[in-house]
């Protein structure tokens, strides 16, 4: 899409801070001629970028939100912070969308307390998209709610089949319920209870999914509490990361393996691509107002790179716009009622 659009960038947001969210925003920016970046952070870091870079802006900023910081604590605070004052630029509309790679906490508390969810929304989710090496798929939420109702599972249903239809182009996108087995009456009582509704209010719903489903990519959209779903993500991600080691052990064991290496070499990049998140570098944070995007924490370029183009991306397809017009509302007492 060749649509003018601009992206707020924490620059001390990640592991390495500054040192690879510059150079991933100016790759960024090499890529796109249609990307505006306003790049937050210490005037000694962001003047001198936005001075290189004619389509960046520097909004300096004179707190930062460290990783260990209690979020919601920290936001409320640290109103200069680099990731607060991100937030408040899309709040303002002076943004399209927001990337950080900095504390996972904080900017979700700052998507919902600064930026503001969209009316009907119970639960902001965290919605991330898993490169699997048979498609990529959906797990939502992964982490921004711990506890769940059943009518939050719905909500996080219906905005990440959103999410898969328009950004991942699903034309009719399978959802299923994580849960320990296929059978409608397996799982715990939340479980159960989000089947029977998910069954009843969601036309998409293709029943539950087990965690050996996830990979193998046989559904979109995997729903689930963001105790589970950050769990799934972590064991993934550690299970990935252990494999390729493994593997590079294996290979690198004598001359024959390593002979065997060079022959098989271009499938394993391929295999190590399927399999890391630096392809997609952000999760937006759905249910909020304008792309609240999330980086990894141990984000390298190329990762910070993938995570402002996402932003960019789906900023431009008007997620959060779509998500307004088609999520089932709230009522008073908290349960769901039908939309449109």
């Amino acid at each position: 899409m060749n649509d003018t659009v601009t992206i707020a960038v924490d620059a001390l947001g990640g592991d390495a801070g500054a040192s690879v969210v510059l150079p991933g925003v100016a790759a960024a920016l090499a890529q796109d001629s249609h990307l505006q970046v306003i790049l937050c952070g210490p005037a000694d870091i962001v003047e001198p970028f936005a001075r290189e870079h004619e389509r960046c802006q520097a909004q300096v900023t004179t707190e930062e939100i460290a990783m260990g910081e209690h979020p919601a604590t920290a936001v409320r605070k640290k109103r200069d912070s680099s990731l607060v004052v991100g937030c408040r630029l899309v709040k303002e509309d002076r943004a399209q969308g927001f990337f950080s790679a900095g504390s996972t906490g904080a900017v979700l508390a700052a998507g919902t307390m600064v930026v503001g969810r969209i009316k009907g929304v119970a639960r902001p989710a965290l919605c991330t998209v898993l490169p699997s090496p048979a498609k990529p798929v959906i797990l939502c939420d992964c982490g921004a709610n711990a506890d769940c109702k059943p009518e939050y599972l719905l909500q996080f249903a219906q905005m990440a089949s959103i999410y898969a239809k328009t950004v991942l182009g699903r034309e009719n996108p399978r959802v299923a319920l994580l849960n320990i087995g296929s059978e409608e009456a397996k799982g715990s009582r939340l479980a159960q209870e989000a089947h029977a509704l998910l069954k009843d209010k969601f036309p998409g719903f293709a029943g539950n999914a087990e965690g050996n489903d996830v990979l193998a990519g046989s559904f979109d959209v995997f729903v689930t509490d963001g105790f589970t779903g950050n769990v799934c993500l972590k064991t993934i991600e550690g299970t990935a990361r252990t494999l390729m080691g493994a593997l590079s052990g294996v290979f690198r064991a004598n001359p024959l393996t390593m002979l065997a290496a060079a022959l098989v070499k271009g499938g394993l990049v391929d295999l190590k691509r399927s399999l890391s998140s630096d392809e997609t570098g952000a999760a937006p944070l759905l249910g909020v107002r304008g792309a609240i995007m999330v980086g990894h924490g141990s984000s390298n370029e190329q990762a910070v790179k993938n995570g402002v183009l996402t932003s960019a991306r789906v900023a431009r397809l008007g997620v959060s716009k779509i998500i307004a017009q088609t999520i089932l509302p709230e009522t008073a007492s908290g349960t769901i009622i039908e939309g449109k």
